[in-house]
């Protein structure tokens, strides 16, 4: 994966310029499973199976991309234990916790406006 490069211009941080830096870490958080992992951690540390056990539906697979794209960005911590076999914890940093009110606030809206939201799809889908 290419990564843009950070050079102290303010349009690296404006996501309405297609080659901005933000617009590839928003495109990087911005997804569902990344949100859900995101608010699964919260101020917990947990190993990989329990990130799993809490995010139904997501594959190893996907788990381990979103886990290695989050600890890339800064936003997860990955610790290693030297048992055999080795035992793997996952943390929010405090960027992570930070992004985590943000999650919590749209998790939150999604339980307020559910109704709502389902009954619009009703009438539009007929």
């Amino acid at each position: 994966m290419v990564t843009k490069q950070l050079n102290d211009s303010p349009d690296e941080a404006d996501l309405t310029r297609a080659d901005s830096l933000a617009r590839e870490i928003f495109s990087d958080v911005a997804n569902k499973w990344a949100f859900l992992i995101i608010e699964s951690l919260g101020e917990r540390t947990l190993r990989f199976s329990e990130v799993r056990g809490e995010v139904e539906g997501i594959s190893h697979k996907m788990l381990t991309q979103n886990l290695r794209m989050l600890e890339r960005n800064g936003l997860v911590e990955r610790t290693v234990h030297p048992t055999v076999p080795p035992r793997v914890e996952y943390t929010l940093t405090e960027p992570g916790r930070a992004l985590r009110s943000t999650v919590g606030g749209m998790c939150d809206w999604t339980r307020r406006h559910f109704r709502h939201i389902e009954a619009s799809r009703h009438r539009f889908d007929g």
